[in-house]
């Protein structure tokens, strides 16, 4: 299930055996202490255990499994929490039995950040809970129901700006949700302008507003970001390499046919944000989009090769966009 289906899953039952995986941090966190509050223990120091993977090892791992099964004290649940706990296939072997036919009194979490190892959802008993980094949609609608639950009143448009605003970052929507209730206030409403004027943004977001002004031609918008991130100590290798993604994204779907939804699934793209790349690389045209994926991808190869320097190759390539004309 998705981190956002948790709660629902929690209000009618505790699973024996969870696997709690992303790396979305916060979802990660926020999950385990959703568990736990479902344990309701009263005890904590004395049912609530937790141990890092790296250490069950060998007769250790033997050892941890028979300690499942381990009553509580004065609760009627213990949870028992393993962090970063990457098993073999054969080394599954051992706690496969207690995950098909566990202790009824035990929640055991499995807290990892990658994926290595055998793959844990897939085993019997085991209920997976995903916290990989959420679409645009699932955030949106995620960060609705929390500005809700804090006394705030937002709009879509505010909602999605943030999202994007916050680079998809869940503990940073958190603490800016947080933030806008002190702001705010009970009940305070919040709008598109009150997301531009108190959140902000984060340097992907600047990426991305920097290579909209590119292709779209708006060199003051393009100057006013490029300051504000190289200010801020943004490598100008980073943008040109940016600079250089955006433009063959372009190429890409313009030579590509099918739906926007097609498009989008064969590129990892949201439809959308296919629809606004198309439509850009149309008012462009598609000899002067391809004219500048080449030109900006020669100057990273020469740069790379020793011909440019960094701070050169970026010149030279905001030159060939904006003061070059179309062949």
């Amino acid at each position: 299930m998705k981190f956002i289906q948790l709660a629902k899953s929690l209000g009618e039952g505790v699973s024996p055996v969870y696997l709690i995986e992303g790396e979305e941090s916060y979802f990660r966190d926020h999950a385990v202490s959703a568990i736990r509050a479902a344990c309701r223990l009263s005890q904590p120091l004395l049912n609530d255990t937790r141990f890092e993977g790296e250490t069950l090892k060998g007769e250790k791992l033997v050892s941890f499994r028979d300690g499942l099964y381990s009553m509580p004290f004065f609760d009627e649940k213990r949870l028992v929490r393993v962090y970063e706990f990457y098993p073999s296939e054969r080394e599954w072997e051992q706690l496969k039995g207690y995950a098909e036919a566990p202790c009824p009194s035990t929640v055991l979490l499995f807290v990892n950040s990658g994926k290595k190892g055998a793959d844990l959802k897939k085993k019997k008993g085991v209920t997976f809970v995903d916290c990989s980094r959420a679409d645009n949609d699932t955030l949106s609608r995620w960060l609705f129901n929390l500005m809700k639950r804090n006394g705030l009143s937002p709009d879509g448009d505010a909602v999605e700006l943030m999202v994007k605003f916050c680079a998809r970052d869940a503990a940073r929507m958190k603490q800016e949700t947080e933030k806008l209730r002190l702001l705010l206030g009970e009940g305070g409403k919040v709008t598109g302008a009150v997301v531009e004027a108190n959140v902000a943004k984060d340097a992907e977001y600047k990426i991305f507003e920097l290579t909209q002004a590119a292709s779209k031609g708006n060199y003051t918008l393009f100057s006013e970001i490029l300051f504000d991130l190289s200010s801020k100590g943004y490598d100008e290798n980073a943008v040109l390499s940016s600079l250089v993604s955006h433009f063959k994204t372009l190429l890409e779907v313009s030579r590509l046919r099918g739906s926007d939804d097609e498009v989008g699934k064969s590129l990892g793209m949201h439809p959308y944000s296919v629809k606004v790349s198309r439509e850009i690389a149309r008012r462009l045209g598609a000899g002067r989009t391809e004219e500048l994926y080449r030109a900006l991808y020669l100057l990273s190869a020469q740069m790379r090769g020793g011909l440019y320097v960094k701070t050169g190759a970026l010149y030279a390539a905001i030159a060939k966009i904006f003061f070059s004309e179309a062949k």
